[in-house]
């Protein structure tokens, strides 16, 4: 379980699908009974005591309108894509539940940008530009070979690096049954390789939950949350 402030206030709890039931049952422990309500974004948890808890719907579950058909949904092992872009590199693969079942790694050198000025400059910057497209036209067809045969059997598609890139990817017709399949969330990765995959499967199955405390005034005392 990770956590990390928010903005506006309160905190990000990620959490394990495996361990939402016991990260609920120790929210109730120590704010009380809370009433759950449905949300378009999954489900809000209000304790007595004025904590809240916005509990997101991770990728490729299907919303429920109460706590133990959500809890039973995130449980359910499911097939999600992944497609990591950045810069020359992609990793693409399908993560069963925990598990990494398909995978492919690309790299292509893109040269960076230099500080030289006048006519350098513009053939530098072609060449980097004509690099980057290859190292696209490459990723794309990998994600044709790779990914679009299994977009039958996948509940979603979780992308992750540089969202420019990854937007070139998807952006050619033939994966457009993928582009349906596309989560919301996108990874902060750094340049993919097969250790970045392993590292992003739990990142796109884990339920966000967003929690604040009573604001100062309000009835009863917030304990920890996490």
């Amino acid at each position: 379980m990770r956590s990390r402030p928010a903005a506006g206030g309160g905190r990000w709890v990620e959490v394990d699908p495996g361990r939402v039931p016991r990260w609920v049952a120790g929210f109730a422990g120590r704010h009380g009974p809370s009433i759950s309500t449905p949300q378009e974004y999954g489900l809000l948890l209000t304790a007595p005591d004025g904590t809240t808890a916005e509990v997101h719907t991770p990728p490729g579950v299907p919303g429920t309108a109460d706590l133990d058909g959500f809890l039973a949904a995130v449980s359910r092992p499911r097939r999600i894509g992944l497609l990591l872009a950045r810069k020359g590199a992609v990793a693409l693969g399908v993560a069963e539940g925990a598990e990494l079942v398909v995978s492919k790694v690309d790299t292509h050198y893109v040269q960076g940008r230099t500080a030289a000025g006048g006519w350098s400059q513009q053939r530098f910057a072609r060449r980097r530009e004509n690099q980057a497209k290859a190292a696209v036209a490459d990723a794309v067809e990998l994600a044709v070979r790779l990914l679009l045969p299994a977009a039958p059997t996948l509940a979603a598609l979780v992308c992750g690096g540089d969202r420019r890139t990854v937007d070139a990817v998807l952006a050619d017709r033939r994966l457009a049954p993928l582009v349906g399949l596309r989560a919301e969330r996108l990874l902060t990765v750094p340049e993919p390789r097969r250790a970045v995959l392993l590292d992003a499967i739990p990142a796109a199955r884990a339920v966000h939950i967003l929690v604040r405390d009573p604001e100062v005034g309000a009835a009863g005392n917030a304990g920890s949350a996490t």
